[in-house]
């Protein structure tokens, strides 16, 4: 006898259609725990949907949630035959999403903050609906996280990259460049890499688009993978002949065109070109979607009764009390920390340095941008032929509009029009007695005038000069009640010819450290 191919397939590993009561009822238990968890961290939720209006680099937040939502329900069919069962398992993971957004807040990280929130959003699913229903839907789930407004902290690797080949290209062409950091100097002009030359805006549209293109035109992994590959690199690449293409446009045309906001638009649409000749070649190595497998248990009897689907109602509405419950434990966390957090108004006192004499500051003083401090101090010095900037900002009470480290607090901005970083790097002194690793930087006035800089963090009485460490020691003494008192170090000398800087900056700081940590450990206990 002939054997039917539909019969050899094994019972038990044929989704049975659960109840449309049990399913409407997983639907409603999810839809108020997502909701509670928006309500729970709305200023999370609101912070990234302000970026989203105010940022043209992650305008697609907007449009995340719904790809996403269409994604799923694409794939409404093949649910339906799943029996949505919560997964008590999930439970620990979303605890530690919510410590993770604690973190993230005390610390005033948002990318934690944010990408915890999210993590949030997503892990309420499996808690309520089940492992099975997850792994099915997984590609929409994961694709929410697009809306996390991440990868500003590429701005400086890209520009420099992006300034390295338009030098490169532009000398292979015979137009000779002086470069000074990020600024490009040619024979009839002027130009300077900025924020908007680096490219990250295409680097993530063509990575959120890329990624969805090979999600529904492929099938394969490595297709896939490949694809996305390509969705990183074609957009890097495609930035480097851009801004090399918009400098020889203005040294050819002798700066008619392509030097002010027509540049921006000649680069937007040669990334419109590229993007659409990227996806045309994508589309000739499209794969076909795979036939459905044969529901065998199509017309079947639902397997839940009645007494059954109201027992798995019960345990769906109970996966969503927990999920709630495990939410709002870290905004109230968060609420009674900042009750007790101290008044963020601080004062530092008068920092004497032996042996060297304070001056009055001269016109074109340099001033390191970090935005609302709770106290500053900002001394020039002189000892002998040697001056020695001093600047000092103290932190206290922090959030996110105000807060130690972050993106806008800087040495100098990218849009300074008198003062450009030339050089960074990281150099080893002694400061206290002891090693500590320092961030450096070389910085030229518009009058030609330049300055070695030293810069490191105060962290508790902690020293670092790395942003992640800074965050991360900044988030536990708060979470421990320690405060969040820290403040940034930052000494800076002329760079004169026949002088030394590195030995003047040392020696200086040798000297001014102990001043310097009595102040802030004056301010800190009061």
């Amino acid at each position: 006898m002939k054997r039917d191919p539909l019969t050899s397939v094994m019972p038990s590993a044929i989704p049975i259609p659960s109840d449309a009561r049990v399913w409407r009822v997983a639907l409603a238990a999810l839809a108020l725990a997502l909701v509670w968890i928006v309500v729970c961290f709305f200023g999370t939720a609101a912070a990234m949907v302000g970026i989203w209006a105010r940022s043209e680099t992650f305008a697609h937040g907007f449009v995340v949630a719904p790809i996403s939502l269409w994604l799923i329900w694409r794939m409404r069919e093949r649910l339906r035959a799943f029996d949505p069962r919560p997964s008590w398992l999930a439970l620990p993971v979303l605890a530690a999403a919510g410590f993770a957004w604690l973190l993230g807040d005390v610390g005033a990280v948002n990318a934690v903050a944010q990408f915890a929130f999210v993590s949030m959003l997503v892990l309420a699913v499996p808690a309520i609906l089940g492992i099975p229903v997850t792994r099915a839907m997984l590609f929409p789930l994961g694709f929410l996280f697009f809306s996390v407004p991440l990868g500003e902290f590429l701005l400086p690797t890209l520009m420099s990259h992006t300034a390295d080949f338009t030098v490169f290209a532009l000398r292979a062409s015979g137009v000779p460049v002086y470069r000074e950091g990020l600024q490009l100097i040619v024979p009839n002009g002027h130009w300077s890499i900025v924020e908007a030359c680096s490219g990250v805006r295409y680097l993530i549209a063509s990575l959120m688009v890329g990624t969805l293109f090979a999600y529904l035109n492929y099938t394969t992994l490595w297709r896939r993978l490949a694809f996305v590959g390509v969705a990183i690199a074609v957009p890097i690449v495609a930035n480097w002949i851009r801004a090399y293409g918009i400098v020889m446009l203005g040294y050819l045309s002798d700066n008619r065109i392509a030097t002010g906001v027509d540049h921006i638009i000649y680069g937007w649409l040669f990334f419109g070109l590229v993007m659409l000749v990227m996806f045309w070649i994508g589309s000739r190595w499209q794969e076909p979607a795979p036939a459905p497998a044969p529901n065998l248990a199509a017309g079947r009897v639902p397997r839940a009764a009645t007494n059954a689907a109201a027992t798995q109602a019960q345990l769906l509405w109970g996966a969503a009390i927990a999920v709630m419950a495990v939410a709002i434990a870290w905004p109230l966390a968060d609420y009674f920390m900042e009750r007790s957090a101290a008044d963020p108004s601080a004062t530092l006192g008068a920092i004497e340095v032996p042996g060297w004499q304070a001056t009055a500051a001269g016109d074109g003083l340099f001033t390191p941008h970090f935005e609302d401090p709770s106290a500053v101090r900002h001394e020039i010095v002189r000892r002998g032929d040697s001056q020695v900037g001093l600047y000092v900002a103290y932190y206290r009470g922090q959030n996110t509009q105000h807060k130690l480290v972050s993106s806008d607090n800087v040495l100098v901005r990218s849009q300074d029009q008198v003062w450009h970083t030339i050089a960074s790097g990281a150099r080893t002194v002694t400061i206290g007695g002891a090693p500590v690793t320092v961030a450096t930087a070389r910085i030229l006035n518009g009058d030609g005038r330049t300055l070695d800089a030293l810069q490191w963090y105060w962290i508790g009485g902690a020293l670092t000069s790395s942003d992640a460490i800074a965050k991360a020691r900044i988030a536990w003494s708060r979470i421990t009640g320690r405060g969040d008192d820290s403040a940034v170090i930052v000494v800076y000398t002329p760079v004169n010819e026949g002088s030394d800087p590195g030995a003047t900056l040392q020696a200086f700081t040798h000297d001014a450290w102990p001043a310097i940590a009595s102040a802030l450990a004056q301010s800190r206990r009061k």
